[in-house]
């Protein structure tokens, strides 16, 4: 009891306890709850052997989460520090740790007492019409239960389940050590631009070289110098490959070299340039491995075994969607791109002449690409930074969740510890009976030191009967661009996007009033559906009222000029082509490697890489050395194997409800506040306890459409 009472990762009834949260607590709580975890399963399993003559669902799943959760929330509090705050000790426990924790689900997938108590309850069933919404969560918990066990493994005997279990363990392990070298690569390496060629800067925005001289600064007082101070002007300047400071330099750094050299590092990360970092034999181990426990599953391939738990039914049903928005889509890519060549051509001189540039350069494209839309619509990134400060941002997302789906977001900081002093912490109410509802974390900005790249949303208290916990917490993690001296964070609208996209993810987990565990949230809801809330929420972000609930100017206060708004509104088609092909070449290349690749074969993950862009991206091939692949974290370090084309799938869905909006007319307040209210109470509240396409119909009354979608990017 004395160990229990002093490891915070036992901690467990109310949010972390982050400040006592110490790597070396992690190994001994993990084994103090593996001990208990496992006594209990197999009380549990002898009781379900013996006991189980009549159907009775309260003593199965409700239990079989009990026994769980304490791992569970220990261990998800370990993953997301690792994704937050890594360090070498806490990868080292978290890795040492993880082949028990793996092993010990693993024996909850392939237990055949459970199994056949969950087949009794299923035998038991009566038809569904008229259950209650509980019953109906009760019944999707047992089928997924059912096809998460039969996928992982429950089926298998002797030497077959060994060695699927083996792979099972391997598969961990080299997901955990590609997503380590991708955090490794990324901060090792920076570009230290001296004061002497501030020339080669000339033209960057403000906001980009005070992000450059901070780095630098911070860099200097971490080897020892504690009284450096960088004057953003002058310099030097330290680039990084972290999301806000590459993004600036290939958007705004006139200097070709120092852009090529930026473009190069970081599209060769964790690729054969360090051998001990390299995660090219990490994804072809992952990739061979996959293939192999798949086919022990019965299926052809992993793809397949992936779409088992999918809406979409087959490999051919994704490439129909992604042939069908290719078609519209890459036309306009080629014409878009014609346009930024033709544009970098007549104004970026001689080097640029035809004669010696056949074509653009990666790096060149997103740079003349920013300079042609600042023409185009005659206004800058920088222009717009000061009206989007995150503080403002903030409170105007709070002002659309309230005015549409009738929920209340208060600021509660010092009501619960976080890992990080920028780690806000909020609380929900709803706003009719201004009850508690929910509450989340937020880590707004970069971290390089320590923070992996690009934004999600995780759990970190889920709502559940069964382990009487009705407030449910999300942790909400963007990479934004951090404030810099006195000023606020003054975010890029890409960032304030991911900020709503991000929210919307939240929200489904915060506003669910399933209260089965396993289907309650995000829990249950079919990985091609999960992206629906999140895009959804993007499009409010060129909605005039919501806009300008938060586009003041920082320092004056002054909205966001009308003719500003209405250039950003037409800048939203603007390279729709280029970002659509970019998504269905992702999409595609992910469930090529895992459906029609042979790892064992001759060709290469690059041949496979080269073979799909020369049909998505053939207006922009990648470089011969381009590794992508060895940072593609969605499907190798992820959740995303054989489902990223889920953002495209799930875009048709959002779009199409975001449409039900439109249709009332968006400036017909009170229709809105019916429809929102309609959202929250099908596709925010139902979780996963009824199907996904059945959550779409109630609140939209038929099937999705993609012509929205279509209407949407300017490709209808």
């Amino acid at each position: 009891m004395s160990t229990a009472i002093a490891n915070p990762f036992l901690e467990q009834e109310t949010t972390p306890k982050f400040s006592k949260l110490e790597p070396q607590f992690l190994t001994p709580a993990v084994d103090v709850l593996l001990e208990d975890m496992k006594t209990q399963f197999e009380q549990l399993e002898k009781k379900l052997d013996e006991d189980f003559k009549e159907a009775d669902y309260d003593s199965v799943l409700p239990e079989v989460e009990k026994i769980r959760s304490p791992l569970e929330y220990a261990w998800g509090v370990a993953g997301h520090l690792n994704g937050v705050k890594n360090g070498d000790e806490l990868r080292a426990a978290y890795e040492a740790s993880q082949p028990k924790v793996v092993q010990s689900f693993t024996a909850f997938a392939q237990s055949k007492p459970l199994y056949d108590a969950l087949v009794k309850l299923q035998e038991s069933w009566s038809d569904d019409d008229g259950i209650s919404f509980k019953e109906r969560q009760q019944r999707r918990a047992i089928e997924g239960s059912l096809r998460a066990m039969k996928l992982g493994g429950v089926g298998l005997e002797g030497a077959e389940k060994e060695r699927f279990n083996e792979i099972r363990l391997r598969l961990a392990e080299l997901s955990t050590n590609f997503s380590n070298n991708i955090l490794d690569e990324t901060k090792a390496f920076s570009l230290t631009v001296d004061s002497a060629d501030s020339a080669k800067l000339e033209g960057a925005p403000a906001s980009a070289k005070a992000m450059w001289a901070q780095s630098h600064e911070q860099y200097l007082k971490k080897e020892g110098n504690d009284d450096a101070k960088i004057d953003p002007e002058t310099g030097p300047w330290r680039i990084t490959l972290d999301g806000p400071s590459y993004i600036a330099t290939l958007s705004h750094v006139p200097d070709r070299e120092i852009r090529e050299q930026i473009y190069r590092a970081y599209i060769t990360r964790a690729s054969e340039g360090n051998a001990e970092k390299n995660n090219v034999p990490i994804i072809n181990e992952i990739l061979k491995l996959k293939t192999e426990s798949a086919k022990m599953l019965g299926y052809a391939n992993y793809a397949e075994q992936s779409l088992a738990s999918k809406m979409a039914p087959t490999v051919e049903s994704v490439a129909e969607l992604t042939d069908l928005i290719a078609a519209k889509a890459g036309p306009a890519a080629y014409t878009e791109l014609e346009e930024i060549t033709t544009y970098a051509r007549s104004k970026g001189g001689d080097e640029y002449a035809e004669d010696k540039l056949a074509k653009l350069m990666p790096w060149d494209v997103t740079f003349w690409s920013e300079r042609f839309k600042e023409e185009k619509y005659a206004v800058t990134e920088e222009e717009l930074r000061p009206y989007f400060a995150l503080p403002a941002v903030l409170d105007g997302m709070f002002e659309l969740v309230k005015r549409i789906f009738g929920v209340v977001v208060k600021p509660a900081d010092g009501e619960a510890e976080v890992w990080n002093e920028d780690v806000r912490y909020f609380n929900v109410y709803d706003v009719d009976t201004n009850a508690h509802i929910a509450s989340f974390f937020l880590d707004p900005y970069s971290r390089p030191a320590d923070k992996r790249g690009g934004a999600w949303m995780d759990v970190c208290i889920q709502k559940s009967e069964a382990m009487k916990r009705d407030i449910p917490v999300a942790y909400l993690t963007c990479n934004g661009s951090p404030p810099v001296g006195d000023k606020p964070s003054l975010m890029t609208f890409r960032e304030v996007e991911t900020l709503f996209h991000e929210f919307g993810h939240g929200l489904q987990h915060m506003l669910t009033e399933a209260e089965v565990g396993d289907v309650s949230g995000i829990n249950g809801v079919e990985w091609d559906a999960v992206e629906l809330p999140s895009q959804f929420m993007e499009n409010w972000c060129y909605d005039k009222p919501t806009v300008y609930g938060f586009a003041k100017h920082y320092e004056t206060g002054e909205p966001l000029p009308e003719d500003l708004f209405e250039k950003l509104k037409q800048q939203k088609t603007f390279s729709a082509g280029l970002m659509a092909m970019r998504q269905l070449y992702f999409g595609s290349l992910d469930m090529e490697l895992h459906s029609a690749y042979d790892p064992e074969g001759e060709e290469t993950i690059f041949d496979v890489q080269k073979r799909i862009a020369a049909k998505y991206q053939p207006h922009n091939l990648p470089l011969p050395e381009d590794r992508f692949l060895c940072t593609f974290g969605h499907i190798f370090g992820g959740g995303y194997a054989a489902g990223y084309y889920s953002y495209k799938w799930a875009e048709v869905m959002s779009a199409d409800a975001f449409g039900a909006f439109e249709d009332v007319g968006l400036d017909n307040d009170e229709e809105v506040q019916k429809v929102g209210r309609s959202f929250r109470k099908t596709v925010l509240a139902l979780g996963g306890g009824i199907p996904p396409s059945e959550v779409f119909k109630s609140f939209r009354g038929r099937d999705p459409i993609p012509d929205a979608l279509l209407r949407h990017n300017g490709l209808a």
